[in-house]
């Protein structure tokens, strides 16, 4: 039987067309459904980091709670290779930090139920000096493959001439091309809006600049300042719309237990949840406090940041230095963070009657007057009623009080 040469031509353009979106695919689109959970080295260690010191805070991790909380990548950040790379130009793990090679210490991650992530940088060199990956991609990608990495943080210092764009989908493909699935994080610090364009390059970039650990100000470091929580916390309302499953806004990692005061790692690590962030610990989890491990394996506010509508939070109401952010979820339920950010304890006396709310990103809705909701607040994990009577509490300052409203 003679087969039409149409047909022929038409069958051939549309596997052609398959193989080649096989061949130019990027991203793993299954991956980071719900915001990543994980524990990165950066903010206690920076580059002091070794062998000894990481597996001993990866057994913390499983033995802390932090696993049970659903905390899931072991993320190490820079300072973990050698100055330079091999005669093969491969990256070489530190010998002195890592005496027989990354491959171990990522096979002790996974023996222990974690996922192992590690650092680079999009430059030349990375922000503390160690070589970077611009012009070895795809080796350093098939390295990391044959590592069992799970998740790349990829950092922008010394791109001088480099176009973040470009560089940034050259290291995509060149992840796709290694073949072993792995959450991309692009650090780009927010310098060329990346939600604008790197929802099929990566599972998640950075919106701002570094975190630090203040709440109100930022924190001069010399050459450069650190933000401080708030800070980064009002320049995300703008871009929520950038953000859902598979592709987060990162405010980046959390600072709970680098300093501050108890109540605004309360409210921080609260913020973050409402924002449906990435949930990046960066503490030493040996030696954090009770208070500590209470706020960051609080499972019911981590529900709000693994909704699985994925949808951020947004400033509904501000006034006198009190915000209320709104973050809708699945199933028509509603979290709400009533924030106090005026310096000085607040009473808050709030009538939901008065206030219809409304999101168009998630196509959702509120009315207080034809339905009364349960109100659950999630710190003092105890049932405070419902919507038919206000809401009524003296907030201190910097800090919140997140409720959970459910039919």
């Amino acid at each position: 039987m003679k087969v039409n040469p149409i047909k022929k031509i038409l069958l051939a353009s549309l596997l052609c067309l398959a193989c080649c979106g096989q061949l130019f695919a990027q991203k793993f689109e299954e991956l980071a459904q719900t915001p990543p959970m994980g524990w990165n080295s950066w903010n206690t260690f920076q580059t002091n980091i070794d062998l000894p010191l990481l597996k001993g805070m990866v057994d913390t991790y499983v033995s802390s709670g932090m696993k049970d909380a659903g905390y899931t990548y072991f993320v190490l950040d820079d300072g973990w290779m050698a100055m330079q790379r091999d005669k093969d130009g491969n990256l070489v793990a530190d010998p002195k930090k890592f005496p027989n090679g990354m491959k171990e210490f990522a096979d002790y991650v996974h023996a222990k139920g974690l996922k192992f992530g590690i650092y680079n940088c999009a430059g030349t060199l990375t922000c503390a000096g160690y070589p970077g990956t611009r012009g070895y991609e795809y080796q350093d990608a098939r390295l990391y493959a044959s590592w069992g990495v799970d998740y790349l943080k990829f950092d922008w210092c010394n791109t001088d001439g480099i176009n973040a764009v470009e560089a940034y989908k050259t290291m995509s493909k060149a992840i796709r091309a290694a073949g072993r699935p792995m959450i991309f994080s692009l650090c780009e610090w927010g310098q060329h809006k990346p939600w604008r364009w790197a929802k099929d390059v990566g599972q998640l970039w950075r919106s701002t600049g570094d975190i630090g650990a203040g709440f109100e100000k930022n924190i001069s470091k010399g050459g450069w300042t650190a933000l401080s929580v708030l800070s980064i916390l009002d320049q995300q309302d703008s871009i929520r719309q950038y953000a859902g499953p598979g592709h987060w806004n990162d405010p980046d990692m959390l600072e709970v237990g680098n300093g501050m005061k108890y109540n605004e790692d309360k409210a921080h690590f609260s913020l973050w949840c409402m924002l449906a962030a990435p949930l990046m610990a960066g503490n030493d989890l040996r030696k954090m406090s009770d208070q500590t491990r209470a706020i960051l394996t609080n499972k019911e506010l981590i529900a709000l940041d693994q909704d699985p509508l994925g949808v951020e939070a947004f400033r509904f109401y501000a006034f006198d230095g009190i915000e209320i952010w709104v973050k809708p979820l699945a199933n028509n339920e509603l979290g709400v963070c009533f924030l106090n950010r005026s310096g000085k304890p607040q009473k808050v006396s709030y009538d939901w009657k008065d206030h219809v709310i409304n999101d168009a990103l998630s196509n959702t809705g509120f009315d207080f007057n034809q339905t009364t909701y349960k109100l659950r607040d999630l710190w003092e994990k105890k049932d405070i009623g419902t919507t038919t009577k206000p809401f009524s509490q003296v907030i201190p300052a910097d800090d919140v009080v997140v409720l959970r409203l459910t039919k």
